[in-house]
């Protein structure tokens, strides 16, 4: 495994990243707490979430275990955020930390073990697992945006019925890395 494994997580996670923040700056404050219904989250309740999961798992990661002992997963679910500026405030923060994490490491680390509620991962493992978490929830901000934005919503890829466009203007290229 290289350097480059670190590069593409990094660049992925980017995107997600972006993918969150887009859909936020569509939406009008008050809709970042619209619920679906009582079982569901609002998109601030699912960034609080992250946010949690973020600070506990990437905390320290090579040298405590991953579910922090002050982590308090049960009061992510709580509807207690009020503005907008809170929930980017969380947003942000989880995301420095993971990167700061993530900068930190090298590739010899990509083979330590480390562990997550007493479960060992090694590194690469863990970053895999905490990938596809993320991208599941932000897939959910993603859709969430779309119903709230219903006929309003921009694209944040390839727009409906501009499949072929796209890919005539790409095929027409040469070929790239």
């Amino acid at each position: 495994m290289t350097s480059d494994y670190l590069d593409s997580v990094k660049k992925q996670l980017d995107y997600y990243k972006m993918l969150g923040e887009k859909t936020f700056a569509q939406l009008p404050d008050d809709k970042l707490f619209w619920q679906y219904n009582q079982e569901s989250n609002s998109i601030a309740t699912i960034v609080k979430h992250l946010w949690g999961n973020m600070l506990s798992r990437w905390t320290d990661f090579l040298t405590s275990d991953g579910e922090k002992e002050w982590r308090n997963r049960e009061a992510e679910f709580d509807n207690d955020i009020g503005t907008r500026q809170e929930v980017l405030d969380k947003w942000n923060s989880g995301w420095d930390c993971l990167f700061s994490a993530l900068n930190s490491l090298t590739e010899d680390d990509l083979q330590k073990v480390i562990y997550i509620r007493n479960q060992g991962y090694t590194v690469t493992e863990a970053i895999n697992r905490q990938f596809a978490h993320y991208a599941y929830h932000i897939g959910q901000i993603v859709f969430l945006g779309k119903m709230i934005c219903d006929d309003n919503w921009r694209s944040l890829s390839i727009p409906k019925g501009k499949s072929g466009e796209l890919n005539a203007e790409k095929f027409s290229k040469p070929k790239h890395i």
